[in-house]
């Protein structure tokens, strides 16, 4: 079944596969997560997703990521991937 959108009773749509994202890691164990204190995060892991989004009021969300990132920071491709990264999930 596909993710619904609880707001508007619809169905999430499929926008974009593959959607690249990063993880980040806190530089210090007090950094507030998302938008809050983006400076306090660093990228970890890269991600590859499915980007789903509402038709109704364009709520977006990322599911089916796989098992596993695609890279860790300690790995030689993790660079190539970050690059194509959308965007940083800050949460631990």
């Amino acid at each position: 079944m596909k993710p619904i959108c609880v707001k508007c009773q619809r169905f999430f749509r499929p926008k974009q596969n593959g959607f690249c994202f990063s993880e980040g890691a806190p530089v210090h164990p007090t950094a507030k997560p998302g938008l809050e204190e983006p400076e306090k995060w660093r990228p970890y892991k890269v991600w590859l997703g499915d980007l789903w989004e509402c038709p109704g009021c364009g709520s977006q969300i990322v599911s089916g990521t796989g098992i596993g990132p695609v890279a860790v920071q300690h790995q030689e491709r993790f660079l190539s991937h970050l690059l194509d990264a959308e965007f940083q999930v800050n949460d631990c």
